[in-house]
């Protein structure tokens, strides 16, 4: 009895948790969060297939190592660079995306800009969700796989009449279209006006469900509006369109580093001239002795005295 005791008793303080404290914590929770991240970006990713390929791979290499097969195992850890390097080569894309400073590029912007003006001119009906923070997985499994660069021919084609993938949505991620035909919740909002359609009663309602951005380009009247949080913002020309684009861009540090260059590339060639000009005078102005500077600028004060009378 007393051996049974001490076996059990051995048992248990093998099993015994150590002192747990605060700092362990957080560092529990940290490495959680950042686990948490990792598989939702390669979930939302082609990395997702890759690491199920990887999976079924290191299933196969344990079962080498439990029987011990040192042809299998050295073939592999010879094979590990090279397999490395291919991963990296095949994340690429997503790679870019993650450690460039916005959703989409500038390019992807002015594509999406241009084609829906020209939908709208011939009257071509659109429905493009440009995703922000929310995932769109749940609407983009309703529809078919494309996963190609934003262009504006692309888009064009896409929603075509009488095309396989004319009917329903795009989702737009990153500067990739991901999928088409998909399928959206429509609003029930009430205040909605009574001439709306499907497609746009769609638009709001994705708004609603996530933080999307939907543009939409009206079949009936060829104009072009966004939806976004909800709300509807009806017939916007191309600079309205590019701003509301821009909000979800998430380009806001970048423009405040690079405000002053902006304002100075803005500013046409008679203010730069003028700016010039002045600064050459004050230049020779500092040349000058006092008395004449004091002179100059008695000469400048009558003359604006002489202009107001």
């Amino acid at each position: 009895m007393e051996r049974v005791a001490s076996v059990i008793s051995e048992y248990i303080s093998a099993f015994r948790l150590p002192k747990v404290e605060f700092f362990d914590v957080v560092e529990i929770l940290i490495l959680a969060f950042i686990l948490y991240e990792a598989m939702v970006w390669v979930k939302n990713t082609r990395a997702w297939a890759i690491v199920k390929g990887l999976a079924i791979v290191l299933v196969f290499m344990a079962v080498a190592v439990l029987f011990n097969m040192t042809t299998i195992i050295w073939l592999a850890k010879s094979l590990f660079t090279i397999i490395s390097l291919a991963v990296i080569v095949a994340l690429q894309p997503e790679i870019r995306r993650l450690i460039e400073e916005g959703r989409f590029s500038d390019k992807t912007l002015n594509e999406i800009i241009v084609a829906s003006y020209e939908m709208g001119r011939v009257k071509t009906g659109a429905l493009i969700v440009i995703e922000h923070d929310s995932p769109l997985g749940e609407y983009e499994r309703t529809g078919i796989a494309v996963d190609a660069v934003v262009t504006s021919q692309l888009l064009i084609n896409i929603f075509e009449h009488n095309t396989p993938l004319h009917d329903g949505a795009v989702i737009v991620r990153g500067d990739r279209v991901a999928a088409a035909t998909c399928y959206l919740p429509l609003s029930d909002q009430r205040t909605l006006s009574k001439d709306l359609g499907t497609r746009h009663r769609a638009a709001v309602g994705i708004s609603e469900n996530t933080d999307s951005m939907t543009v939409v380009v009206s079949e009936e009247t060829g104009k072009v509006s966004v939806a976004y949080g909800g709300e509807l913002y009806r017939a916007l020309d191309a600079a309205e369109l590019r701003e509301k684009l821009e909000m979800i861009q998430d380009k806001k540090v970048k423009d405040k580093k690079f405000g002053f260059l902006k304002k100075e590339a803005e500013k046409t060639d008679e203010e730069k001239l003028e700016e010039a000009k002045a600064r050459a005078e004050e230049k020779q102005r500092k040349k000058l002795p006092k008395k004449y500077t004091k002179k100059v600028k008695q000469e400048e004060n009558e003359g604006k005295t002489d202009s107001q009378s």
